[in-house]
Order: structure tokens, then C-alpha cells, then sequence
């Protein structure tokens, strides 16, 4: 799955032209690594998210193209 559909779907950032501006900018990495929009996402990742001055750390558990909105922290663990 994209990199920008994954943080959509399970609700790390609302809106996926949100999650492309971020790949974009250089505030998302996979595996430490930057990360453009259209790089594929797999179970086992690390994702980090650079909010500001917060950094959201987690790892890919579940990858879906749909999901219920209960269900959507359950494709990502915290680190």
C-alpha cells in the first residue's frame, strides 16, 4: 500500500493530501529512511512522523485498504 493511503487509512494524519505534503517535505521516514509519497508500506515497518516538535514513532502491524474507524489504531503499535 502508498505511503500517503496508509497514514489515511489508519488515522495517523486525516486527510491524504496532508499525508503527501508531509512525505514531500521530509517528515515521514520508513526504516530511518526518507520517504516519498508513493513508497510501498509492509507489515514490520517503523514509521516516523515529525509533527512540529513532536515525533510520532510506530510499527506497521496490519495493512488494509479499509477500515472502520475503531479499528484503525489496531494496524499500528506505538514505539
Amino acid at each position: 500500500m502508498r505511503l500517503d493511503k496508509y497514514l489515511k487509512v489508519s488515522r495517523i494524519i486525516k486527510r491524504r493530501t496532508v499525508a503527501n505534503s508531509a512525505c514531500d517535505a521530509g517528515r515521514v521516514t520508513i526504516n530511518d529512511r526518507p520517504a516519498k509519497a508513493s513508497s510501498e508500506v509492509k507489515e514490520g515497518d517503523i514509521l516516523c512522523v515529525s509533527f512540529g516538535n513532536r515525533e510520532l514513532k510506530v510499527k506497521v502491524t496490519d495493512v488494509r485498504e479499509t477500515v472502520k474507524k475503531e479499528e484503525a489504531v489496531s494496524m499500528y503499535e506505538e514505539l
